[in-house]
């Protein structure tokens, strides 16, 4: 089970912009400390904690923060339609578009996902698999 995603921000301020454009969307509260941003689920008494938490942190090694090359990061949204609210929030806040909301015929009947760029470079998709709503060929 993956325990946390963390990804390099050169400006926290921007990285806040955009990824509080839609985190807390889907369920994510933000801590904010001298090391950066933690976006976590919420947690109930008595309750494990949610996984994945994800973290925005100046790089360790001080240098300038990259992308990884063929790096990807998957948030889940609840529906079709709060994928495409969410992409253009995010859109709104300084990302860039790496492709539309919609279907993509390589993935499932029902994979309907927008991808982005974060103002850092890092690939973002959003995406709804929910049987419940027409699919790609219906």
């Amino acid at each position: 089970m993956i325990a946390y995603v963390t990804v390099g921000a050169d400006d926290i301020a921007l990285a806040k912009r955009f990824y509080s454009a839609f985190l807390p969307a889907l369920g994510y509260g933000l801590e904010e400390g001298p090391e950066g941003l933690s976006y976590a689920l919420p947690v109930e008494p008595d309750q494990s904690p949610l996984l994945p938490d994800f973290y925005v942190k100046p790089t360790f090694d001080g240098r300038p923060a990259s992308a990884g090359n063929g790096t990807m990061i998957a948030f889940e949204a609840g529906n079709q339609a709060q994928v495409r609210e969410l992409h253009s929030a995010a859109l709104a806040a300084g990302g860039s578009d790496e492709g539309q909301p919609g279907f993509r015929d390589a993935y499932g009947p029902h994979f309907y996902v927008g991808y982005l760029r974060d103002p850092q470079g890092n690939k973002i998709a959003l995406f709804s698999s929910n049987p419940n709503e027409p699919g790609r060929d219906g």
